[in-house]
């Protein structure tokens, strides 16, 4: 019940879903990448196919289009188009190329903005900047970091829609499982059994407890999903005055489902996280300036507060947000092919040092040249400077 009935009502009529996902076509997808991966390793060795699998997985989630595309990915026919791919480039191939002398000169600043726009830049998706565009991979490594980058678009959707998408199982399943003991058609055990397990998915720790890590998804799309349909069926006043789309339709299931379809984590939250929830979860919102000593509260349970408070929450949900936003915004491939990478610092958070320089070295391994990260505001102030060489490049 929860993943056969819930799950995949949630993947089937979602709209996110329904933009990136080819849900037809990953099980064949899946079985010729790993086919492709065992015949790359028995050519290449095992060793260099898992130096560009560790560069690209460390990349992935920086090696996807965050915007939806004009058609629908079709994965089915992926092995076609990489026969296709390289043959073309066994035909473009003209080695007299690298030895044609280019003049030196000072481009224009048009001539500087044609040549970005026409590299795509500024660009986003990492992988895909490096998978078309670093001078040293080999064709068989661009594939590889493509088959990354679509394994990783697949599964994007999920990343926007936790809260929603577990909810939708936990309630169905709670649902179903309560129906089938109201039948009789489960006994009390069975239906203790499974009670059991259920309050042990959707329980929210406290915030002092071990356990803690957390707003736990399961339990907090499970009460809403509840809450919900208690707006639908016996609304209070308070209900009236947030929810007047839905307080008291008597059709809690309707409004469920034209919900799951037509919302994610940030909306849905943004829109349907009631005062009621709000105070079942004891939420509030702690407001935390660096340059002030002391934490400040900054909303508490009041009609301010309540919208305060969900409008944090839904901020922590989007992905747009809690993502890194680094951009690829230069690069001299007539000069010294330094890549240049810009990360837009959010209310003065800056990278942590350690991680992105780890991440910026598997950059600079897959570009083959140096590569630098330019941390900056909004204002244009720059917080921090990252940058990386090649230890070994793909070659």
């Amino acid at each position: 019940a929860h993943a056969g009935y819930g799950h995949s009502h949630f993947f089937k009529n979602n709209y996110v879903f329904k933009q990136w996902t080819d849900a037809d076509g990953i099980l064949d997808y899946l079985e010729f990448a790993r086919g492709l991966i065992a015949k790359y390793e028995d050519r290449y060795g095992q060793e260099e196919v898992e130096r560009v699998l560790d560069a690209a997985h460390a990349l992935q989630s920086h090696g996807i289009h965050r915007f939806p595309r004009k058609r629908m990915a079709d994965l089915r026919s992926e092995q076609r188009r990489e026969e296709e791919r390289r043959r073309h480039g066994e035909q473009l191939f003209n080695d007299l190329w690298r030895t044609v002398p280019q003049g030196k000169r000072k481009p224009s600043a048009d001539e500087d903005a044609r040549r970005k726009a026409l590299l795509g830049l500024p660009e986003e998706n990492l992988l895909y900047f490096l998978e078309k565009t670093a001078p040293r991979l080999a064709p068989w490594q661009r594939e590889i970091l493509r088959m990354v980058r679509m394994i990783n678009q697949y599964f994007y959707p999920q990343r926007q829609t936790k809260v929603m998408n577990e909810g939708c199982a936990t309630y169905v399943h709670h649902r179903v499982m309560t129906r089938l003991h109201e039948k009789g058609q489960i006994d009390d055990g069975a239906f203790l059994e499974f009670l059991h397990s259920h309050t042990s998915v959707v329980m929210q720790p406290d915030f002092d407890d071990r356990r803690y890590s957390g707003i736990n998804p399961y339990a907090l799309g499970f009460a809403m999903c509840c809450d919900i349909e208690r707006i639908c069926t016996k609304p209070t006043d308070e209900d009236r005055e947030w929810m007047p789309d839905i307080a008291g339709n008597g059709d809690a299931y309707g409004a469920l489902r034209e919900i799951w379809a037509n919302f994610r984590d940030e909306s849905f939250v943004s829109q349907y996280l009631s005062p009621q929830c709000i105070r079942d979860f004891g939420l509030f919102n702690v407001h935390d300036d660096e340059e002030e000593e002391d934490m400040n509260v900054a909303a508490i349970h009041d009609e301010r507060g309540y919208r305060k408070i969900r409008r944090a929450l839904s901020k922590r949900y989007d992905v747009a947000y809690s993502d890194p936003d680094i951009q690829i915004v230069d690069v001299d491939l007539a000069g010294d092919r330094k890549l240049i990478l810009s990360h837009r610092v959010l209310d003065g958070m800056t990278l942590e040092e350690s991680d992105s320089d780890k991440v910026l070295q598997h950059v600079a391994d897959l570009w083959g040249y140096d590569v630098k990260l330019v941390e900056a505001d909004d204002a244009g102030t720059v917080r921090a400077e990252h940058t990386a060489s090649p230890r070994r490049p793909f070659m």
